[in-house]
């Protein structure tokens, strides 16, 4: 295998997720989580990849994503850092869990009151330092 410089990024993403979710829960959320952040930072997308007969493969996110658990109430926190320091994050509620298209999805986070978000997990990027700080205190997803 070819040597390859470890790249360090300026930015950092990282997956906030309620640590009592369901293991189905943690990868569908990850998943809507991690979408929104490609589409929101279409930077964050790398290459696509090919195979050794050239063939074609969907690119990837780019730098590595960090998971991390946290409460309700860290979740609430994390939000309300993340707004402070003008990131915009993507957010998934429990109510999501209820429906099956994205409007569905999008009324009931335009029906919760925004101090009562029910969140179960929360996605960042941005500058490394910002999001570090937002998300200070939190452990890696066990």
């Amino acid at each position: 295998m070819p040597h390859i410089d470890r790249m360090i990024y300026d930015s950092k993403t990282v997956l906030v997720l309620r640590r009592d979710l369901a293991v189905w829960q943690v990868a569908n959320v990850a998943a809507f989580l991690a979408g929104g952040l490609a589409g929101a930072h279409p930077h964050i997308v790398g290459e696509p990849y090919r195979d050794g007969q050239g063939r074609e493969y969907t690119p990837l996110i780019r730098e590595p994503v960090f998971v991390l658990g946290a409460t309700l109430d860290e979740l609430r926190r994390t939000h309300q850092r993340a707004l402070s320091r003008e990131l915009k994050p993507a957010i998934y509620i429990e109510p999501m869990f209820t429906t099956t298209n994205d409007a569905d999805n999008r009324a009931v986070v335009a029906s919760a009151p925004v101090d009562a978000l029910d969140f179960v997990g929360i996605g960042l990027h941005g500058p490394r330092r910002t999001v570090d700080k937002t998300v200070n205190g939190l452990k890696f997803l066990s």
